[in-house]
């Protein structure tokens, strides 16, 4: 099924296949003027009714793998936990991260160097806890600014999909993930997943320095907060963009 994408899905195979476990989707609205001077260009801040937003992402990944060929133990598994934005290159809406600390130092090596992607070591604990999910993350990336996320959070409701021209389908059902790579180049790798199966969270969250390690700053309001308990999830191989598209 491919009717919930909003452009086809890409030609031959992906390069990478992994699925996702037990996310939460923290969402802020923020300024976009806050958030331009930290997108390259071509990209532009994506917005909704004219708002910005930013996200903090914790979930966990399993089955990570190359396209035809068996998990490899130590790295096919692990806690990540993201800080993200979303923007366009005019054409394609996308998803854009600030960081994206996770629990395995190879895997952390190998995606800042085949996808470009900012990702950073960390010290992570996961798990079920009395109905919750506990999610402890504190950043040990040689160089890096501190980092760490502690609380929790579960599901309140019923799994269902959501609707164009809502905010939680604009938040989540986007096909490819934009990154800075070197040189001042921009990168773009395309992704493909059934539609994202949602539901109701609450959520407690007790420490959240992301932002502030990458210089931006959450409102003094509560998120919007959504649960998705497992996606599988395809991923291509990073495409440079080669043109511009801002006037």
């Amino acid at each position: 099924m491919t009717e919930h994408r909003p452009w086809p899905r890409p030609s031959g195979n992906p390069t990478m296949v992994q699925t996702w476990h037990d996310l939460l989707f923290a969402h802020w609205p923020v300024s976009p003027e806050l958030l331009r001077r930290t997108i390259p260009p071509p990209l532009e801040v994506d917005v909704y009714d004219g708002q910005a937003w930013l996200a903090v992402v914790p979930f966990r990944m399993s089955g990570i793998r190359p396209w035809g060929l068996p998990a490899v133990p130590g790295i096919s598994a692990l806690p990540e936990l993201n800080l993200r934005t979303y923007v366009t290159d005019g054409t394609k809406p996308g998803v854009y991260f600030f960081c994206l600390d996770a629990g395995s130092p190879i895997a952390v090596a190998l995606a800042r160097r085949w996808y470009h992607l900012p990702y950073f070591r960390a010290r992570m604990r996961v798990g079920w806890e009395d109905g919750w999910v506990r999610y402890s993350s504190r950043r040990t990336h040689r160089g890096a600014e501190p980092a760490v996320f502690e609380g929790r959070y579960r599901p309140v409701g019923e799994p269902y999909h959501s609707t164009r021209g809502t905010v939680e389908h604009w938040f989540t059902e986007r096909y490819c993930l934009y990154t800075p790579g070197p040189r001042g180049r921009v990168y773009r790798s395309e992704i493909d997943h059934v539609q994202w199966p949602l539901q109701p969270a609450v959520a407690r969250i007790d420490r959240n320095t992301l932002p502030e390690a990458h210089g931006l700053t959450l409102p003094d309001t509560a998120p919007i907060l959504h649960y998705s308990r497992r996606l599988d999830v395809r991923v291509w191989s990073p495409e440079r963009l080669r043109t511009s598209v801002r006037n």
